[in-house]
């Protein structure tokens, strides 16, 4: 939906969006609903073409209130922030 949202506020088509990502715009409509043979890969492309930005953060796992991590190698989170303009 924040595909189709960021499209549209740019006054693109899926057809003109489609052009960008050299795809069809069938394609872009599957997208833009998040259909389930739609990557990962192909979402951030689409996001990217509609004039989006994404941010990748790391930030380290912070452990819940009381209790210890297993190991002092814990993982941590990574988050992804989508910038859109207008």
């Amino acid at each position: 939906m924040a595909i189709r949202r960021q499209r549209e506020a740019l006054e693109l088509t899926q057809k003109e969006l489609g052009v960008r990502l050299k795809t069809s715009q069938p394609r872009v409509a599957k997208i833009e609903r998040a259909a389930s043979d739609v990557s990962l890969d192909q979402l951030v492309r689409a996001f990217t073409a509609a004039g989006s930005k994404i941010v990748v953060k790391s930030a380290k796992a912070k452990p819940k209130k009381g209790k210890q991590p297993k190991d002092k190698k814990s993982t941590g989170t990574v988050v992804l922030e989508v910038v859109t303009s207008k």
